[in-house]
Protein backbone atom coordinates (compact mmCIF):
# COMPACT_ATOMS: atom_id res chain seq x y z
CA UNK A 1 0.00 0.00 0.00
CA UNK A 2 1.01 3.43 -1.08
CA UNK A 3 -0.70 6.55 0.80
CA UNK A 4 0.16 10.02 -0.86
CA UNK A 5 -0.33 13.31 0.58
CA UNK A 6 -0.98 16.64 -1.15
CA UNK A 7 -0.20 20.18 0.14
CA UNK A 8 0.31 23.73 -1.17
CA UNK A 9 -2.73 24.63 -2.44
CA UNK A 10 -4.55 27.94 -1.99
CA UNK A 11 -5.55 31.04 -3.74
CA UNK A 12 -3.82 32.96 -5.93
CA UNK A 13 -4.72 36.11 -8.67
CA UNK A 14 -4.11 35.31 -12.32
CA UNK A 15 -0.42 35.78 -13.21
CA UNK A 16 0.88 34.69 -9.71
CA UNK A 17 2.56 31.33 -8.90
CA UNK A 18 2.18 28.19 -6.38
CA UNK A 19 4.21 25.43 -5.37
CA UNK A 20 2.70 21.85 -4.78
CA UNK A 21 4.04 19.07 -3.08
CA UNK A 22 2.92 15.19 -2.67
CA UNK A 23 4.61 12.94 -0.17
CA UNK A 24 4.07 9.21 -0.82
CA UNK A 25 4.91 7.11 1.80
CA UNK A 26 4.39 3.02 2.79
CA UNK A 27 5.34 0.67 0.11
CA UNK A 28 7.02 3.25 -2.37
CA UNK A 29 10.17 1.21 -3.48
CA UNK A 30 8.22 0.25 -6.60
CA UNK A 31 6.80 3.15 -7.76
CA UNK A 32 6.62 3.67 -11.53
CA UNK A 33 5.41 6.72 -12.33
CA UNK A 34 3.98 9.83 -10.14
CA UNK A 35 1.38 12.26 -11.81
CA UNK A 36 -0.66 15.39 -11.00
CA UNK A 37 -4.16 15.36 -11.89
CA UNK A 38 -6.86 18.38 -11.66
CA UNK A 39 -10.63 18.29 -11.90
CA UNK A 40 -12.47 21.50 -12.60
CA UNK A 41 -15.82 22.72 -11.64
CA UNK A 42 -18.44 21.13 -13.87
CA UNK A 43 -15.49 19.10 -15.42
CA UNK A 44 -13.83 15.89 -15.71
CA UNK A 45 -10.68 15.58 -13.78
CA UNK A 46 -8.14 15.43 -16.20
CA UNK A 47 -4.13 14.85 -16.49
CA UNK A 48 -2.09 17.60 -15.73
CA UNK A 49 1.42 15.99 -15.67
CA UNK A 50 3.68 13.33 -14.72
CA UNK A 51 7.36 11.94 -13.76
CA UNK A 52 8.98 8.35 -14.27
CA UNK A 53 10.13 7.90 -11.16
CA UNK A 54 13.20 5.89 -12.43
CA UNK A 55 14.60 8.24 -15.11
CA UNK A 56 12.61 11.43 -14.43
CA UNK A 57 11.16 11.72 -18.09
CA UNK A 58 7.75 14.16 -17.67
CA UNK A 59 5.17 14.58 -19.51
CA UNK A 60 2.97 18.01 -19.77
CA UNK A 61 -0.32 18.56 -20.94
CA UNK A 62 -0.71 21.10 -23.62
CA UNK A 63 -2.43 23.99 -21.96
CA UNK A 64 0.00 24.27 -18.88
CA UNK A 65 3.39 23.70 -21.19
CA UNK A 66 6.07 26.41 -20.21
CA UNK A 67 3.81 26.93 -16.99
CA UNK A 68 4.44 24.51 -14.92
CA UNK A 69 7.03 22.42 -14.18
CA UNK A 70 6.91 18.65 -12.20
CA UNK A 71 9.81 17.26 -10.14
CA UNK A 72 11.36 14.74 -8.37
CA UNK A 73 12.65 14.12 -4.43
CA UNK A 74 13.73 10.51 -5.00
CA UNK A 75 15.64 10.25 -1.71
CA UNK A 76 12.08 11.95 -0.10
CA UNK A 77 9.65 10.00 -2.16
CA UNK A 78 8.25 13.60 -3.16
CA UNK A 79 7.30 15.23 -5.93
CA UNK A 80 6.61 18.93 -6.38
CA UNK A 81 4.65 21.16 -9.01
CA UNK A 82 5.62 24.20 -9.44
CA UNK A 83 2.80 26.55 -11.18
CA UNK A 84 3.67 30.06 -12.87
CA UNK A 85 1.80 32.35 -14.97
CA UNK A 86 -1.52 30.59 -13.48
CA UNK A 87 -4.85 31.28 -15.03
CA UNK A 88 -8.65 31.51 -13.89
CA UNK A 89 -8.78 28.03 -15.96
CA UNK A 90 -6.03 26.67 -13.40
CA UNK A 91 -8.80 26.52 -11.21
CA UNK A 92 -9.48 22.54 -9.74
CA UNK A 93 -8.81 20.30 -7.08
CA UNK A 94 -5.39 18.99 -8.00
CA UNK A 95 -5.26 15.30 -7.16
CA UNK A 96 -1.54 13.85 -6.89
CA UNK A 97 -1.36 9.78 -8.30
CA UNK A 98 0.94 7.30 -7.98
CA UNK A 99 1.22 3.99 -10.26
CA UNK A 100 3.08 0.80 -10.00
CA UNK A 101 3.02 -0.93 -13.37
CA UNK A 102 4.82 -0.27 -16.28
CA UNK A 103 3.06 -0.39 -19.74
CA UNK A 104 0.53 2.50 -19.22
CA UNK A 105 0.60 5.85 -20.56
CA UNK A 106 1.17 8.35 -18.33
CA UNK A 107 -1.92 10.27 -19.13
CA UNK A 108 -4.04 7.39 -18.38
CA UNK A 109 -6.30 7.32 -15.14
CA UNK A 110 -6.27 3.70 -15.20
CA UNK A 111 -2.73 3.10 -14.73
CA UNK A 112 -2.80 5.72 -11.55
CA UNK A 113 -3.45 2.84 -8.47
CA UNK A 114 -2.93 5.12 -5.43
CA UNK A 115 -4.77 8.56 -5.32
CA UNK A 116 -4.48 11.87 -2.59
CA UNK A 117 -7.29 13.44 -1.51
CA UNK A 118 -7.06 16.43 -3.31
CA UNK A 119 -5.99 19.96 -2.56
CA UNK A 120 -8.03 22.93 -4.11
CA UNK A 121 -6.37 25.65 -6.31
CA UNK A 122 -8.05 28.78 -7.12
CA UNK A 123 -7.07 31.79 -9.13
CA UNK A 124 -8.79 34.68 -9.37
CA UNK A 125 -9.03 37.30 -12.16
Amino acid sequence: QVHVVESGGGLVQAGGSLRLSCAASGRTFNTYRMGWFRRAPGKEREFVTAITWSSGNTAYTDSVKGRFTISRDYAKNTIHLEMNSLKPEDTAVYYCAAGTRPGYGVGRQDGYDYWGQGTQVTVSS
